[in-house]
């Protein structure tokens, strides 16, 4: 045995990271549970996690995001195992392939695409900074559309069919918007928000599920251009409704209870009054 080797509990905090979930994955001593993990089953809890990440930060509590970004890069590190015992990346080629990426997409900053030659005089605005990124995107994208012999490309190619809904919206706004399919300010947008109000409402009053279900999208395909056009992000916003929502039904509820009663036993107009008594409550707390 090597008498220099490294003891692993000595070793620096990322590859004591490795080294565990090598361990964790030891078919004569690892964990069960590790051991009967695979990419597909592990989705649901790196899914999981990034929520969970976001809830700290909207919930401002550092200590707490500084655990949630534990379990999430565990996440990644999990991934890289799995490919590294079928003999294929591992974590450091990961922090390789992200590194390399996000040099060539910041020649601003890096422009000969190489950690020394950090310090570039060319200065950009965020806007710019964007616009560059996705040039660097398309061209990249191009790249391996040639090397698969793609003959239709499209400014569309290699986004994720697996995003959920808002987010899939927005990545395919702004990707129109890249190459100039947009309207330059928000108050078009506004415009066309109240037009595919007004087409869902026609939908409703004929009565056309189907008609409903596609002015429907429509009309959250409209609410998100609009909150990228405001700069605030459709999910995070959305979240935060949410929060503001259960917060209000818990006041009522209480309020409910305090006078004996649960709210199924009130009618619309009491439940309307109770919801605009825990709101107005709330708005006191929250201003």
């Amino acid at each position: 045995m090597n008498s220099k080797r490294q003891a692993p509990d000595e070793l620096a905090p990322v590859e004591r990271l490795l080294a565990l979930m090598s361990m964790l994955r030891d078919r004569e001593f690892g964990c069960p549970w590790d051991l009967q993990q695979t990419y597909q089953s592990l989705i649901p809890c790196t899914i999981e996690e990034a929520h969970e990440v976001a809830a700290a930060i909207e919930g401002g509590d550092r200590s707490e995001l500084l655990d949630e970004l534990g379990d999430l890069l565990f996440q990644i590190v999990f991934y890289a195992e799995l490919s590294r015992e079928e003999g294929g990346f591992d974590f450091h080629d990961v922090a390789s392939q992200v590194t390399g990426k996000l040099l060539r997409r910041h020649p601003h900053v890096f422009p000969n695409g190489r950690l020394d030659s950090f310090g570039s005089e060319q200065r950009l605005s965020a806007d710019e900074v964007v616009n560059n990124w996705e040039a660097i995107k398309r061209a990249e994208r191009a790249g391996q559309r040639q090397a698969a012999d793609d003959v239709q490309p499209s400014v569309l190619d290699g986004l994720p069919t697996s995003l959920p809904g808002l987010a899939a919206a927005r990545k395919l706004q702004q990707r129109a918007a890249s190459i100039g399919f947009d309207w330059p300010e928000a108050e078009p947008v506004v415009a066309k928000l109240r037009e595919e109000t007004d087409e869902f409402a026609a939908a409703l009053a004929g009565g056309d599920k189907a008609a409903q279900h596609e002015e429907l999208g429509d009309l959250l395909f409209a609410i998100v251009n609009l909150s990228r056009h405001c700069a605030i992000d459709p999910e995070s916003a959305l979240r935060a409704s949410n929060r503001r929502f259960a917060k209000r039904f818990r006041e009522m509820e209480r309020l409910a209870a305090v006078r004996g009663s649960e709210l199924r036993q009130h009618g619309a107009e009491q439940l309307e009054a109770l919801w605009n008594q825990a709101k107005a409550g709330a708005r006191g707390t929250e201003g």
